[in-house]
Order: structure tokens, then C-alpha cells, then sequence
């Protein structure tokens, strides 16, 4: 393995004089095993001490970033590059076509609606708080496009409240709905009502008051009257999805436990009993699949996307009475090397046989089909842009022949494309905002990395165009999580990196959905391990490939990435030369008591369980943090309005990297308040993109404000 050159075992340079943390937290013998909590106190926000020691951590890091070379610069850099609009697929409704849009220069993008050739504004977050902390969650239409659910959250907590708008004023006509949390909303015809997942209210909820209910609401109703439909006596920790069909024939209500990647669904027929009184039916049952129904209108076969017998995916076909998985009817089956992302129905009356849509990807990067929908048969192929991703695939719930959908790669700017299967052309959606061209003088190229026990592992490359390949200063970024997978997409904190004559690569590590659902079972639970080892693997590749020179490598990660990142910290501090971490979970053997934790215990185990315990304990960073090793400088990013992971991971996992720390470089706190782990503004991205890329080149050793190198 190469690693950076051994330090100098010498005197230490000064380092920053960190904020005092006294080590008063609890040593508890957790199933016979003493586990220390030196900087429990600092879980409390409210904590009196807590918020002094925040405070001269923002001081600190204040001073720090003063330090970094060219941060303003890349600001101004990182602004224009998202300074660019762009828009959403539109779903298009009795007419009117709702998409997200954002003009270039805009902060937010607001919700749009296209009709008879032009666009109009409807709900604009900016007018509803001209802060920016307010922001647009989740959208649905009615079936007929006049009404449509809107949910806004504040302040980055993402706890929402539903309101519906009258699609042609915009006025508000029924709301507000609160407890919701990017609830789905299945709309019945008419716009007369609709239901919704809401959360119980506190003094009904027991234990972490997490426990939802499906309702179904009345437009115009006080929210005290909603019929409640499913869900009592389930576990608190479920998550539930409701669907209907456009003609209101047909209800859905799916089941998960949590981010586990398997379905229980249920089907009813409203017309047989009303919709205030469903009478539920097993449609999928304890099978150990993930399924998604495509509703139609009418009385033929369900379509389905699952992973039942087919771990990379596959469409089947099922009679709405169907009691499970061995009554389904295989249409597209799996397909080698690829992994089923998505797919659509063409019906159109001016086509001469209905057609599928698929959207899939090979090895992370997209690529599309067409099938007839009633044999499944290959019948053509949708040419993509380049080497990148498809996502949020939309047609019209009618009959018709057009879908939209959006593209990106690593150096293009989202982009809104309107497929018509009569005439086979592929072309830009008129509706969609001007966003930026795709960026020069980058090269992406996809590796091939052999792991640690054999495995290939994929990894995307970007480096300067047009230059020699040599070793450079590099960051490796990854995430190996809940099946999500690592595919091409705009990537502005890179661009300027690259363009310096940097190098950023990003790899596809097991517990991601890169492969498939092997894949990411792969990397869950007790194979977590497979996870870092890829990324182990990763990082030695880009030292041994020549692209990353020794002792300028930096690691990258946020959210379950924030693990990723932090656990190679722990493991191979040696290796790097900076490390950041954004909302990252850092204490695994407390994950389960804050945020959302809870309901990701299918992904990682459980702390309860003696087994489960002994593998979290034996990664979670803040656990394996030693006293006297040498780290490299680290960055930990946190978002005050953070519901998801809480900030308290990365305030311990600082407090006991700079007690333990004897390495060069700093370790400091980045909090920024009145934002999330969602949705931001463009602002708020350039800073925290401009912050992280100027941290990393003042300790990889990039200069960002000079010429270009060779």
C-alpha cells in the first residue's frame, strides 16, 4: 500500500488551542462490554456548556477557514456554476404540466405550471419567507391538474405542513395539515378528497412519537375529522406509501420497516366499498422484496417493479387479485450487468402497440429501452446524451405516447427531455428553464478496482482534460448505504478542483444499489465491513494507478457517507491527508436514539441485539478514536435543523478527535443553522461546496488561485 511519507516524529507545530471538553460522560457495561461516552453532555444542545463550547468552536473554525487560500474565490466559482436554472420533468394533469423550476440566478426553485405554450409561477417559497429557510418538500396534482397538495417545511427540519392550492390562483383552499413529513398524496377524481400518511399527535403517539397512520381527508375539513384508514397496532418505525388509481377504482397502501428494502402491500376496490371504508387485501406479504405498482386506468393487470426473484429487477404483470409473487407474470425480466431503475407505459392511440418505457443502469450509468407491453418483447432503444443518469420518469395518466424525464452526468447540468415514441425523437422539454452548458476541460473516466476479497468495484475518475494523467492532489468521496447508488450526476464542487489540477473520484462500494440488491445487501448489516474494505481498496487504487500522489489524498463524505468517510479516518489515518465529514453518523452504538435512526436498523443492526452490537462497536468512529495517533486535518460539517442525523454524532466525534489528536493538521466544526440535511438554497450550497474544496486544498496542497498546472 502506498501512504503518505512517515512524519516527522519531532516536535509537533502549534496546533489550535481547542475548546476545553472535560471527559465526564459514562462508562456502561453494554452486553458485558464497558463502553465509555467521555462526551455524552454534548448530545444536549440546550445544555448551557454545550452551547458555550459550539460557540468557541465557531470561533475557531472561523479562524481556520481564514486560512484557506483562495476560499473566495471558489465561491464566486462555485455561484456561477449554480447560478444556472433547470427544472423537473413535469407531471401533467387535465392539461397543465407542474414542474419545479428554477431561473438561473434564483435561490430557490419554485413550483410551475405550463400551459397552452406558457409558464406561470405558482407557489414561490421566496414569497412565503424571503429568508430562504422555508422550502417546497413534496407536490402532487389532482387527477384533473385544479388542485394540488403542496408541503413546506422551515428551517431545514423538514417536518411539513400540507396545504392545497387552487391550481389556476394559487390560493390556498384547504390547510393546513401538519405532523406530515413528504407524505405521498393519492387523490381521488374530482379533487374532492385525498389520503395521506400524518403522524399521530404527541399525546396519542408512545415512545418516540413516531407511529403514522394512513388518513383520508376532505378538501375543506378540518384535519380532526380525517378517516383514519390503516396503520393502527403496526410499529412506530414504519413507513407508508398510498396510491390510487386515476379513475379511483383502485387503492394501494404499501408497508416498510423502516429503509429495509422489502414491501408488504395491500389492494382495495373503492368501488365496492367507498373510500372512507376500504376493505384491505394481501396483495404482497413477508416476502423479502421491494415492489412498486404502476397504476393505469380501468380494470387490466397491475405492472409492477420488484425485486421478488430478481434482485437487479424486473417488470411483471399480476391480476388485481393476486395474493403474492407466484401469481405474478414475468414481462421484462432481468437483464446482465444491469440494474432496473424505472419504467413507463406508452398507450397512446397513435401508436400501433403499447410500448414500456425501461429505464436501467449498467455498472451506475444509464441507458433505456423500449418493450411491447403486452409480450415484453425488446422492440428499440433510447440513444442517451452521454455516459449518465435518467431519473423521475414521467407520462400521462391518460392515453398517450410522450414521457419526460431528467438527465445528468458529472459535467452537465440537470436537463428536462421529452420522449415521443410516434416519431422517436428525443429532444429538450420546451418548458424547462435555461440551465448551464455542460463543463469543459474535465475527463471522467470508470475504473475498475479490485477489492480486498476478490470483488470488482467500480469507480468514476475525473481529471484534467487535456493533460497528462499524473499523481495528484485527490479526493475520494463514496457512500455504500440503504441501496443508494453512487450514479453520474452534476458535480460542481469537483469542477474547479479539477480544473486547478486536482483529481476527484467517486466509488460505488457494496451497501450502495450500484449492482443490484446483492449489491447493497452486501454492505449492510453484518457485511458492513465489505463497505470500507471496497473504499480501502479505492483509495489504494488511486495511489497505485498513479492518479492520486502520496500524502495528498482526501476523503469526502456525507450522511451514511459521513461513516464512510470517518470509519477510513479510523482505520488508516496514515492514509490521508484531510478528511470532511458532513452530517455524519459517528456513534453507532447510540445511532438508534436520535433522529432517525431508529428506522435504519434493518441497514445497519442493532445495538439491542448482542451480535449487532459487537460489529457497530467495532467501526463506529467516535469509539475508535485513539489517544496519541496522528490524524490528518479534518472538517466536520453539521446543519442545525438536521432531523435526520443528529449534529451531536459530529460534535462528540470533534471533541474527541482534537483531545486525541497529535497530527499536523486541525480538526474543526463547521455548523451552519437555519438549514437541513435537505433541500437548500444556491447560496448556501456554494458556501458549504466553496468551504469544503478550499479546506481540502490547503492540506492537499492545490493552489486554486495561480495558474493551471500542467
Amino acid at each position: 500500500m502506498t501512504v503518505s511519507p512517515p512524519r516527522d516524529a519531532g516536535p509537533t507545530p502549534a496546533r489550535p488551542a481547542y475548546p476545553a471538553a472535560p471527559r465526564s460522560g459514562p462508562v456502561e457495561l453494554v452486553h458485558g462490554q464497558p463502553v465509555a461516552d467521555p462526551y455524552r453532555w454534548l448530545e444536549d444542545p440546550e445544555d448551557p456548556a454545550t452551547a458555550a463550547w459550539s460557540a468557541a468552536q465557531d470561533v475557531l473554525h472561523a479562524q481556520e477557514e481564514a486560512r484557506w487560500p483562495g476560499r473566495e474565490a471558489l465561491r464566486e466559482q462555485m455561484a456561477a456554476l449554480l447560478a444556472g436554472g433547470g427544472s423537473g420533468p413535469p407531471v401533467v394533469r387535465g392539461g397543465r404540466a407542474f414542474h419545479l423550476r428554477r431561473e438561473p440566478g434564483h435561490e430557490l426553485a419554485v413550483l410551475a405550471v405550463r400551459e397552452n405554450g406558457r409558464t406561470r409561477v405558482l407557489l414561490d417559497p421566496l414569497e412565503t419567507d424571503p429568508s430562504g429557510t422555508t422550502v417546497l418538500d413534496a407536490w402532487e396534482p389532482s387527477w384533473e391538474g385544479g388542485l394540488v397538495a403542496v408541503q413546506l417545511s422551515c428551517g431545514g427540519t423538514e417536518n411539513s405542513v400540507l396545504r392545497v392550492l387552487d391550481a389556476r390562483t394559487g390560493e390556498v383552499v384547504d390547510g393546513p395539515l401538519d405532523r406530515v413529513r413528504r407524505s405521498p398524496v393519492a387523490w381521488l377524481p374530482g379533487g374532492r378528497a385525498f389520503y395521506y400518511v400524518r403522524r399521530l399527535p404527541p399525546q396519542e403517539a408512545v415512545g418516540a412519537g413516531r407511529h403514522r397512520r394512513v388518513y383520508l381527508h376532505e378538501v375543506g375539513n378540518p384535519a380532526g375529522l380525517d378517516t383514519e384508514i390503516f396503520g393502527a397496532g403496526r410499529p412506530e418505525t414504519q413507513y407508508y406509501t398510498v396510491a390510487t388509481s386515476p379513475d379511483g377504482r383502485l387503492l394501494v397502501i404499501g408497508a416498510s420497516e423502516g429503509t429495509a428494502p422489502r414491501t408488504d402491500l395491500w389492494t382495495a376496490d373503492l368501488t365496492v366499498t367507498g373510500p372512507d371504508r376500504p376493505a384491505l387485501r394481501r396483495f404482497q406479504h413477508g416476502t423479502d422484496a421491494h415492489t412498486a405498482v404502476r397504476l393505469r386506468p380501468g380494470r387490466g393487470p397491475l405492472l409492477l417493479r420488484t425485486t421478488a426473484g430478481a434482485p437487479r429487477g424486473r417488470i411483471a404483470a399480476a391480476r388485481r387479485d393476486a395474493t403474492g409473487p407466484g401469481q405474478w407474470r414475468t414481462l421484462v425480466g432481468e437483464q446482465p450487468g444491469t440494474v432496473l431503475q424505472d419504467f413507463a407505459v406508452l398507450d397512446g392511440p397513435a401508436l400501433d402497440r403499447p410500448l414500456l418505457l425501461v429505464a436501467r443502469t449498467r455498472h451506475a450509468v444509464g441507458e433505456m429501452t423500449l418493450h411491447d407491453a403486452r409480450t415484453g418483447a425488446l422492440a428499440g432503444s433510447v440513444t442517451l446524451p452521454g455516459h449518465g443518469s435518467v431519473s423521475r420518469l414521467t407520462t400521462r395518466h391518460d392515453p398517450g405516447h410522450e414521457a419526460w424525464f431528467a438527465y445528468t452526468d458529472h459535467v452537465t447540468p440537470n436537463v428536462v427531455l421529452h420522449y415521443d415514441a410516434v416519431t422517436g425523437r428525443l429532444r429538450p422539454w420546451p418548458g424547462d428553464s435555461p440551465a448551464g452548458r455542460p463543463a469543459d476541460g474535465v475527463k471522467v473516466t470508470q475504473e475498475v478496482v479490485r477489492s480486498h476479497d476478490g470483488t470488482d468495484v467500480r469507480m468514476f475518475v475525473m481529471s484534467p482534460a487535456g493533460r497528462p494523467d499524473r499523481p495528484r492532489p485527490a479526493v475520494l468521496t463514496g457512500y455504500g448505504g440503504f441501496g443508494a447508488s453512487m450514479t453520474p450526476g452534476f458535480t460542481p464542487q469537483a469542477l474547479p478542483w479539477v480544473r486547478a489540477g486536482g483529481v476527484y473520484a467517486v466509488a460505488c462500494v457494496r451497501g450502495g444499489g450500484e449492482e443490484g440488491e446483492e449489491w447493497h445487501r452486501a454492505g449492510r448489516r453484518e457485511h458492513k465491513h465489505n463497505t470500507f474494505d471496497d473504499f480501502d481498496a479505492a483509495a489504494d487504487h488511486l495511489l497505485h494507478a498513479g492518479w492520486a500522489a502520496p500524502g495528498r489524498l482526501g476523503v469526502l463524505g456525507s450522511s451514511n457517507g459521513g461513516l464512510l468517510a470517518a470509519t477510513a479516518l479510523t482505520r488508516r489515518p496514515e492514509a490521508y491527508a484531510a478528511v470532511v465529514c458532513a452530517a455524519p453518523l459517528l456513534d453507532m452504538v447510540r445511532y438508534e436514539l436520535s433522529g432517525m435512526g431508529a428506522s435504519w436498523r434493518d441497514e445497519y443492526g442493532s445495538a439491542e441485539d448482542p451480535d449487532a452490537f459487537a460489529r457497530l462497536l467495532a467501526y463506529s468512529p467516535y469509539h475508535r478514536v485513539r489517544e496519541g495517533a496522528r490524524y490528518p486535518a479534518v472538517l466536520l460539517a453539521v446543519f442545525d435543523g438536521d432531523t435526520r442525523v443528529d449534529p451531536a454524532h459530529a460534535r462528540k466525534m470533534c471533541a474527541a478527535l482534537q483531545w486525541a489528536g497529535t497530527g499536523d493538521g486541525p480538526v474543526v466544526l463547521r455548523t451552519e443553522r437555519g438549514v437541513g440535511h435537505g433541500t437548500r438554497g444556491a447560496s448556501r450550497s456554494a458556501g458549504l461546496y466553496a468551504d469544503v474544496m478550499a479546506f481540502f486544498a490547503r492540506y492537499l496542497g492545490l493552489d486554486l488561485t495561480g495558474d493551471v498546472p500542467a
